[in-house]
């Protein structure tokens, strides 16, 4: 045997065994956010990355990959190297692209088997807010409305069976209604829209409105809750009014593909709750008027698999879209 040889063989011995003693992380991390800046993903995952990075010792690059209402960013990061370099702030419709590709008889662009849970950061219902040209004062008067013009109040969302776009469709099954759904790539653009005015309606996380509606560019009517939200307690729940089945919550998780090593989830678990303990990561939920409802991995899992069977119903429900109408 050539000395060479043995050489060549030490070398990749002790190469694997320095990478089996590599430290997690060693290096910057990326955080895909699967929406355009000023979304809930957005607003969540930059300040949770900031905290983070304060307990990891290394950068956790925000890097915003929109596209189909979230689908682009949550299937780059599920078929990710799963090094544990790449996470993923994910909102509910995580859970319900799957079954739209099924529905569509399409090879899923990823599966939720693929994704692990890292931790749960905030859960909040959705509300319904309106532009003020809107001559609908209450929730009441908004479904009066709609059921007077068929068709002629537009609403936006983060994309085709997006968070956003799911939200409504429970009010417009149970109440009955129809309204034009006006898609667009993130919940940004969708709030953008709202504000310019070319949409007169939007089912958004309370964040991305809160700013709007205290200015008064946006007025809110209702809430997708069980109960009433505490930072708006003047605010009905559309189960106060009479639509049982319309409940909805838009939740914002940290994610990683499956098969990244237990160490590094370790880490990053443990990172995320110190995390939402930071005094910094506090106040910009608290300026966002979010709560924080942190979750560590076993039980996120278990609140999304219950969240994930809600959702896919829901989709069967809806159905077939033809995004050319």
């Amino acid at each position: 045997m050539s000395t060479r040889f043995l050489i060549g063989v030490a070398l990749a011995l002790f190469a694997l065994f320095a990478a089996a003693q590599e430290k997690f992380p060693s290096r910057p991390i990326t955080m895909i956010v699967p929406f355009p800046p000023g979304g809930v993903a957005d607003l969540t995952g930059r300040p949770i990355a900031a905290a983070m990075e304060k307990v990891l010792k290394q950068p956790i690059a925000p890097v915003n990959r929109s596209g189909a209402g979230g689908k682009v960013g949550y299937a780059a990061t599920a078929n990710s190297k799963p090094d544990g370099y790449t996470i993923l702030i994910a909102l509910s419709s995580v859970s319900i692209f799957p079954e739209v590709d099924n529905i569509f008889n399409l090879k899923p662009a990823y599966t939720l088997d693929q994704l692990v849970p890292i931790a749960l950061i905030s859960a909040d219902p959705t509300i319904l807010v309106v532009h003020p040209s809107l001559p609908a004062r209450n929730a009441k008067e908004f479904i009066a409305l709609a059921k007077s013009r068929p068709n002629e109040i537009a609403f936006s969302s983060s994309g085709l069976y997006g968070t956003l776009h799911v939200a409504m469709e429970m009010v417009i099954q149970s109440a009955r209604v129809k309204l034009r759904h006006v898609p667009f790539a993130g919940g940004g653009p969708a709030v953008a829209a709202l504000l310019g005015g070319h949409v007169a309606a939007l089912s958004s996380g309370p964040a991305a409105a809160v700013a709007h509606l205290r200015s008064g560019k946006l007025r809110a009517l209702a809430s997708w809750g069980d109960k009433r939200l505490a930072a708006m307690p003047e605010l009905p729940t559309w189960k106060e009014l009479g639509y049982k089945d319309v409940e909805f919550y838009i939740w914002a998780g940290l994610l990683a593909p499956r098969g990244t090593p237990d160490a590094a989830i370790k880490a990053l678990r443990e990172a995320a709750r110190s995390a939402v303990q930071d005094s910094e990561f506090k106040q910009v939920m608290a300026r966002l008027e979010t709560p924080i409802n942190y979750l560590d991995a076993p039980e996120f899992q278990k609140f999304w698999e219950r969240d994930a069977e809600r959702l896919v119903r829901t989709v069967r429900r809806v159905g077939k879209i033809d995004a050319k109408k």
